[in-house]
């Protein structure tokens, strides 16, 4: 099957990290519907693989690199395989990271640490690497960030402290680049149907189940992706997806203190919610 040039995108290359499965791996199946010419990231090579099989057995441009986007050294080898299959990078959606189900005072520093650092290093390294190819190309920069960013959720401090400072990130990039032409932006995404094998990590650092969420107040992986897709295409600063989203948004800027309320009433009731 010949590649797919046409569309929207065509002529553009994205860069999604953490696109071996899950939400990364539909949203750069998403962009190249519109015509891009995407690289695949992951941290097994298997999966890695397999997912750019598939989307070169549908007919497009796709060239995959196994890294650690916790690496420097890794994201520069990243970056590189985009320019030597593409020749050049318009888009990078920093999507890899590590979630987590614990409370802080069960939590191992290091897993801690780990975390943090998937969800703030794993968006800088790429990022660093990328951004001179970025600005020749005026580009588009986008962080893939949570709800519960916005408002914090008891069992995942470290990541919601790593979502949260990708907003701060990307406010503070917008004012130092802004003469570059570079997009950055923000999208808060909500709750997600996930991979049957998805896993976050416990106090210990071991790999778990994700808690239960109600199938209601979940949007399908392909969803997400056209959001995702979207708010590339419009250059938005932020998206925040999902009504509960934007309601956690608004309760945590005009009411804090019944923001914290709900959560904490939710967390005695609801303890499968977080545990």
């Amino acid at each position: 099957m010949l590649p797919k040039t046409t569309g929207p995108l065509a002529g553009q290359v994205a860069l999604i990290t953490g696109s071996e499965s899950g939400i990364g791996r539909e949203t750069a199946r998403a962009f190249c519907r519109q015509g891009a010419a995407v690289v695949l990231n992951g941290r097994q090579a298997e999966r890695l693989e397999a997912t750019r099989q598939a989307l070169a057995a549908e007919g497009y441009q796709v060239a995959a690199c196994v890294a650690d986007v916790t690496d420097y050294a890794a994201c520069e080898r990243l970056v590189a395989t985009a320019i030597a299959h593409f020749g050049r990078l318009d888009i990078l959606i920093a999507n890899a990271s590590i979630s987590q189900r614990a409370y802080f005072v069960d939590m191992q520093p290091d897993v801690f640490r780990q975390v943090l650092d998937s969800n703030v290093y794993g968006a800088v390294y790429p990022l660093k690497a990328a951004l001179p190819h970025l600005i020749q190309a005026r580009g588009s920069v986008t962080f893939i960030s949570s709800i519960s960013a916005l408002n914090g959720m008891p069992s995942g401090s470290a990541y919601c402290a790593g979502k949260a400072a990708l907003a701060n990130l990307a406010h503070t990039l917008r004012l130092e680049l802004a003469d570059t032409g570079v997009h950055f932006g923000v999208v808060h995404i909500g709750f997600t149907r996930n991979d049957p094998d998805k896993r976050v990590l416990n106090a210990a650092g071991q790999p778990v189940p994700i808690a239960h969420r109600s199938a209601r107040w979940q949007k399908s992986q392909p969803q997400v992706a056209t959001i995702i897709l979207n708010h590339v295409r419009r250059r938005r600063r932020r998206t925040v997806i999902s009504a509960l989203g934007r309601l956690i948004l608004v309760v945590h800027t005009l009411l804090p203190r019944l923001g914290d309320w709900v959560v904490l009433t939710s967390q005695r009731r609801l303890r499968n919610f977080y545990e």
